[in-house]
């Protein structure tokens, strides 16, 4: 997973900030960094794999339920 230069900056802030905030500790932009890739490498994929999963199933039941939805537009046979 790759991000752009700005994606980075902000994401890497973020980070700065949650230890400073939540954590009583200060980190500089390199471990941030440094972290940030950790993070990507080894828990992205999981995230990412997740949100596959969300969408294939979102894409499932709407896929259902367009079904129904023709169901209603058959007319009726005698």
């Amino acid at each position: 997973m790759e991000f752009t230069q700005q994606e980075t900056d902000v994401i890497v802030s973020k980070i700065k900030k949650y230890f400073t905030d939540e954590m009583d500790s200060d980190i500089g932009g390199f471990e941030a960094e440094f972290l940030l890739t950790f993070f990507s490498k080894e828990i992205g994929p999981y995230f990412y794999n997740k949100g596959l999963a969300d969408a294939s199933q979102l894409l499932l039941e709407k896929t259902e339920e367009i079904g129904y939805l023709i169901q209603e537009l058959e007319k009726p046979v005698t």
